[in-house]
């Protein structure tokens, strides 16, 4: 299933992509796209109902983040290794576990802001992994039991903030617009391997970021399963696991980064694209 959550900012409401490509009003079924309708009974609920008898919704109708009421917005750096090589870093023993600000969290279609004083908004393309049942100390080989689904996150980033200041790089991660989830949860009966989908990232049509999930470090199972020995998962959690190459901070021979008023464009197969325009702060669209 395509769970998706369509309407104005603040105001969005339950959605579904049938097999046709129709939106469809899941009011009736759910009240929201969040942890409290992501178990498997409720799934199983919206699975057993006929599409068809459901409202249509306008495609033109604006795309929300695809979870609402998010919890927790984990975040895993230096994921692939050819990433951490760009980046300068050696690649980790462990996961190395940052947070970012649910406050971030945007539509996958939403503009994005560069914050004031920004010089070094970055992007990164990032499979993001939705938690759908608690999980606390959870083995690997069950930790897939405790997933909803997943989705595609532009992990937006400002490198100066990040890395040149000094303490957490959640300062770098958590300005407004800097989380965009969606179009979908693509719940993970629909992704037979989520360790083997393509993903990529363009930036004014030129791609930068052309990879799999195939190549990350550490797979789905292992980070929900690692990250459940430190704290407990909730329903509706979202992990955002890491990018492949090719971000701004890593072009050859000079960085490059974002400026207003360009597009970006990013997809994960099976889980669907984004499509976002950047903004100065304070500018009026």
């Amino acid at each position: 299933m395509k769970l998706m959550r369509v309407g104005e900012t603040g105001a969005e409401k339950p959605a579904i992509l049938d097999q046709n490509g129709t939106i469809r009003d899941l009011s009736n079924i759910i009240t929201d796209v969040s942890g409290e309708f992501l178990g498997a009974d409720q799934l199983q609920k919206i699975a057993d109902t006929d599409l068809n008898t459901l409202p249509q919704i306008t495609p033109s109708t604006r795309i929300g983040p695809c979870v609402g009421q998010v919890g927790k917005f984990i975040c895993i750096g230096l994921n692939y290794g050819d990433h951490a090589a760009e980046a300068g870093m050696d690649l980790p023993p462990e996961p190395i576990i940052f947070m970012k600000a649910t406050s971030a969290i945007c539509g996958p279609n939403d503009n994005i802001i560069i914050p004031p004083n920004s010089q070094k908004t970055d992007w990164e393309v990032e499979l993001g992994i939705v938690i759908g049942k608690t999980a606390s100390y959870v083995d690997e080989k069950n930790a897939l039991e405790h997933v909803a689904g997943y989705c595609v996150i532009n992990d937006i980033s400002e490198r100066a903030f990040q890395i040149e200041h000094s303490g957490q790089w959640v300062k770098g991660k958590s300005a407004d617009t800097f989380g965009p989830i969606g179009p979908w949860l693509v719940t993970k009966e629909e992704i037979d391997n989520p360790q083997d989908l393509k993903m990529w990232l363009e930036v004014d049509g030129k791609r930068y970021q052309d990879g799999s999930t195939a190549t990350m470090v550490f797979g789905v199972s292992f980070l929900v399963h690692y990250l459940s020995q430190f704290m407990s998962l909730q329903p509706g959690d979202i992990i955002s696991t890491g990018t492949p190459p090719g971000v701004g901070m890593g072009q050859k021979p000079d960085p490059v980064y974002l400026k207003p008023n360009q597009t970006m464009k990013l997809g994960i197969e099976g889980l669907g694209e984004q499509n976002q325009t950047t903004k100065a702060w304070g500018e009026v669209d």
